[in-house]
């Protein structure tokens, strides 16, 4: 244990306080929406706004031997990098993006916008605020405190893009750019991820992939009469459904043996301790409506099949009028949006061509199936975390949450990772992140819970003061 535990939490405290929660609340306000949601997002300005008021914070409270840059190329998002010194050997890499989802702002509850923040306690509610505005402001502040206490630390170099809502397709760009000056970092630090509560430090030892893309069946040149055609036209609907049913079982959501992996038995052995830590609250962060039951009441398999086992999504829907203007049409088309995601460790470019295969093999009726492969983002498993690291990790867990660091696989996807581990293969990562149960990143209501961020920070700094050879 390296940082004194309460002169490093007052310091903390009053960072975030004073200095973090002011600018993260002007960054809520400003609607810079990933560009696969706004494609103006150039013109508008409102993602170089962004960048402008996070590099403004950063010069006017970063290290004074820090270097600030804002990087631009054409037709690319831009992305802010600091170089922070070090005296320790080596160098680290610490993640995160500015870029925001959408702010459904018709979701959210009453009294809450996606663009005005709001401080409940705890909770600060605002689109981006845990996804993932805070993680430039924790990672600084990290650095500050070990500066404060007199402490050392690698190189670090902060990596900020605006891309990752859309897939971080900027992001290979950028780090291949960079690569002189970031140097070959032993330690990543990504803090773009989740936590399974908000009672510790918890790192993210696997995610999922995930293919996808637009299936539509046609099976009419255009509309008619549902009482004269039912009967004779198949539906284009109970087409589709036949098609998904190849790959999933539509009464137990199972997928079939070809999106299946073997399961590493140190990710399950993980996962029976997670499920004890989770026991009375896993299912509990799901707003299931009243009389809903879970696909499993057994916390264990609940998390192997939010994090190893493929689940399919209908995601969107197109060929249907609104219900309040539907008639009596026999309809000539279905499209259907699928999100399947995929075990951390499957090929999911071969994935995503057996899915195809799959839909359109001698379809029923001789129905037109067209299938539009959207995208295949590759799953990720950690490596295994080198003595120091782990000893760090359980150290500033400890210290700071009062309670062991947990290892937790996650169900979503982070397309940047497989960039990250391509370009740094022999870098040791900390996933971790403040999403946690009711926190809602991508839905209504997204908050940021303050405690627990400054807590990440804390252990973050601990971590990096510990880095070893």
């Amino acid at each position: 244990m390296k940082l004194p535990v309460l002169k490093s939490r007052a310091f903390m405290d009053e960072f975030w306080e004073k200095h973090i929660l002011p600018t993260l609340m002007d960054y809520v306000r400003i609607p810079n929406q990933s560009p696969s949601f706004d494609p103006e997002w150039e013109s508008n300005g409102h993602m170089d706004r962004v960048v402008q008021l996070v590099y403004e914070w950063c010069r006017r409270y970063g290290p004074k031997d820090m270097v600030a840059e804002i990087i631009r190329y054409p037709n690319r998002t831009p992305v802010l990098a600091l170089e922070i010194p070090g005296q320790l050997e080596g160098a680290a890499l610490l993640y995160g993006h500015l870029d925001k989802q959408p702010p459904l702002e018709r979701d959210w509850r009453e009294g809450l916008d996606p663009r005005i923040p709001i401080r409940e306690g705890d909770k600060l509610y605002g689109r981006g605020t845990a996804d993932d505005g805070y993680a430039v402001f924790a990672s600084l502040a990290a650095l500050l405190l070990l500066r404060e206490q007199g402490l050392a630390h690698p190189r670090c170099f902060v990596l900020i893009e605006c891309s990752e809502e859309s897939g971080s397709p900027d992001l290979p760009y950028y780090v291949e750019k960079l690569r002189e000056r970031i140097g070959t970092p032993k330690l990543i630090v990504c803090l773009d991820s989740g936590c399974g509560n908000y009672d510790q430090l918890w790192l993210t030892t696997s995610l999922r992939g995930m293919i996808g893309g637009v299936l539509t069946v046609e099976v009419l040149e255009e509309g008619i009469h549902s009482g004269d055609g039912s009967g004779i036209v198949p539906s284009s609907f109970r087409v589709a459904r036949s098609l998904l049913e190849r790959v999933e079982d539509q009464n137990t959501g199972q997928i079939r043996s070809e999106f299946q992996v073997s399961i590493p038995q140190q990710r399950v052995e993980q996962a029976k301790m997670v499920a004890k830590a989770l026991e009375s609250t896993f299912f509990s962060r799901f707003p299931f409506i009243s009389g809903v039951m879970p696909v499993t009441e057994d916390v264990l398999s609940g998390i192997i099949n939010r994090t190893w086992k493929p689940a399919l999504e209908i995601t969107g829907a197109s060929g249907f009028p609104d219900v309040r203007m539907a008639g009596n049409v026999l309809r000539p088309d279905t499209a259907l949006k699928l999100s399947l995601r995929i075990p951390p460790t499957l090929d999911a470019k071969v994935a995503s061509k057996t899915l195809k295969q799959i839909l359109k093999f001698e379809p029923p009726y001789g129905a037109r199936v067209i299938y539009e492969e959207e995208w295949d983002v590759v799953g990720w498993e950690a490596p295994p975390f080198v003595p120091w690291l782990h000893g760090a990790l359980q150290d500033a867990s400890g210290a700071f949450f009062g309670n062991p660091a947990m290892y937790y696989g996650e169900g979503y996807s982070i397309p940047f990772m497989s960039a990250l581990v391509a370009s740094f293969p022999n870098a040791q990562f900390v996933v971790t992140g403040v999403v946690g149960p009711h926190s809602n990143v991508h839905g209504p209501n997204e908050f940021l819970h303050v405690e627990v961020a400054k807590r990440v920070t804390l252990c973050i700094a601990e971590i990096l003061a510990q880095v070893r050879e």
